[in-house]
This record gives C-alpha cells, sequence and structure tokens, in this order.
C-alpha cells in the first residue's frame, strides 16, 4: 500500500519497536494529534503479535473496546500487551499505546474458539446494509467514501452535513508501512469512525469519541467494509451512537462510540477524510 500510520523502526538501545506516525495517521481535529483509526489500528497490532508469539490461530476476535483517554501526539510511541487470561475457549488481552513515558490509550480485547451453532432457534433483527454501487465506490487515491439517505453515496463529506441516516465504505489504510494490514487491525481502526457515521449532522461533525467497541460474529471478507448507523441518543453534550458492520456478504458486528461536543468546533474532515483522534478536544 502507497500509505500507512506508522514506520517501524527498533530502538538502538533498547531493541524495543518504536512506532513513527506517518502524515497518514494525522487527525481532522486539531493539528499534532494521531487520529483515532490509527490509535486503533496500531492497538490492534500489538495484540496479534502477541497471538503469534502463543501460536493461539484457533482463536477469533469478537470484541474489542478502546479508550482514548489522552492526546495522542505525532511523536513516536510504543506499545505494550498484557495477557489477563489464555484459556482454552477464551482469552483476553490488554494493550497500551505509550508516548513520552506514559500511558495515552488503551484497548481489550476478547477473543473466542469458534464451534458448532447450536439448533435453536433465537430472534434477531433484519438488519440491512448496501455498500455503494460501482460508480460509487472509492477511487484508487481514496479510502472512503460517505452515505446519507438525504444525499446517497459521495466521496465528499460536506456534501452530507445535514440530519439524514449516515454511513461510510471504506478500504484498509496499513497500520506500518511494508506489512499488510490483517481483518482485524481494518476493522479496529474502522470502529473509531462509527463517531463520523453516528455524529455527522447539518453543522459537521462536531462530537469527538472517548472510546470505540466493536462486536464481531466474524472477520470482514474482501478489502472493503462499511458502517451504516443504526442508533443514537445525545443529551447535555455526550452522545452515545452505534453502527452496524459489514461487507458484501452482510452485517457481522456492530461499533458503539461515546463521544463528547468539541467546544473547538466542527472537524475538518475534507483536509484529510479523518475520522475524531485521542481526546483532542482537551
Amino acid at each position: 500500500m502507497s500509505h500507512a500510520f506508522f514506520r517501524a523502526q527498533s530502538d538502538p538501545i533498547g531493541g524495543a519497536e518504536v512506532l513513527h506516525p506517518e502524515p497518514e495517521a494525522s487527525s481532522g481535529w486539531i493539528g499534532g494529534q494521531l487520529r483515532g483509526m490509527a490509535v486503533g489500528a496500531v492497538l490492534a497490532r500489538a495484540v496479534e503479535r502477541e497471538l503469534i508469539v502463543r501460536e493461539r490461530s484457533d482463536l477469533r476476535p469478537v470484541r474489542w473496546t478502546l479508550d482514548l483517554f489522552r492526546p495522542v501526539f505525532m511523536r513516536p510511541c510504543t506499545t505494550r500487551v498484557e495477557v489477563i487470561r489464555d484459556g482454552r475457549r477464551l482469552s483476553l488481552f490488554d494493550a497500551t499505546l505509550i508516548q513520552d513515558g506514559r500511558a495515552v490509550a488503551r484497548a481489550g480485547a476478547l477473543y473466542l474458539r469458534p464451534g458448532p451453532t447450536p439448533h435453536g432457534i433465537c430472534w434477531s433483527p433484519e438488519t440491512a446494509a448496501d455498500p455503494p454501487p460501482a460508480d460509487r465506490e472509492p477511487s484508487p487515491d481514496q479510502d472512503r467514501v460517505y452515505f446519507s439517505e438525504e444525499q446517497g453515496w459521495s466521496p465528499d463529506v460536506r456534501t452530507h452535513h445535514n440530519a439524514a441516516r449516515t454511513g461510510i465504505w471504506h478500504r484498509p489504510i496499513a497500520v506500518v508501512v511494508g506489512e499488510q494490514p490483517t481483518p482485524f487491525q481494518f476493522v479496529a481502526g474502522l470502529a473509531d469512525v462509527t463517531n463520523v457515521v453516528t455524529n455527522l449532522g447539518s453543522h459537521g461533525l462536531e462530537y469527538i469519541n472517548a472510546d470505540a467497541t466493536l462486536t464481531l460474529t466474524r472477520l470482514p471478507e474482501g478489502d472493503e467494509a462499511g458502517l451504516v448507523g443504526l442508533d443514537r441518543l445525545a443529551q447535555d453534550g455526550i452522545a452515545l451512537g452505534t453502527a452496524a458492520i459489514y461487507d458484501r456478504k452482510g452485517v457481522f458486528g456492530t461499533a458503539t462510540v461515546s463521544s463528547l461536543a468539541n467546544a473547538r468546533g466542527p472537524a475538518d474532515l475534507s483536509a484529510i477524510g479523518a475520522s475524531s483522534s485521542a481526546m483532542a478536544a482537551e
């Protein structure tokens, strides 16, 4: 891929991997900070590397919760993974992003081992989501296109500043230069874009998310996936939004964000096509 969130280098003293942000990681909220997509994706990469070390290819990610509790700047950072439990059918991992010697973001991952589906029938909603038609897909130099029920699909986010239901269709972005992003890295980063899908309104994107929680029945197939709004509640400057995540085979999960009204005004999504970054409003 021609662009990525980070460039990885080894620390010449300690030998640990140091991640240097690339321009693609820059936030649309405020100069000098990382976008939430980059933070989520690089922590997912850290967890997957731990799974490889433990030879746990039998597990599947089913829940991913990212907490964005400090600003993350366009400066070198490292990751750390703690294994909470590594059981036969269930494993839990905590990943932390460290910058300037302190934790700036964290994520928790729940992995389960798949097995046979029981024969009983349970209720489930008829959730459907349509990808963009071929003539509205992202062009080779784009990562995403936007959707609103009022305007349909288009690459210009400004045409979707309205009060209609919104969505997005996205292609993967490499997490580290020279590495192909895995399906989990892709959707772990994409979960942060739920803030755009659920909080983009008539005045643009005026909320910044403090977290992102992703729940999955499977991983995406192919090099595309989308989000479409399912639910939203807002009061006193706090918003809760949920979106369905889907690919060309159908819906395979949900993503939820908790967001705060940003006192500094709307994000400039048109500048880089980015989503929110880690608590840049503070």
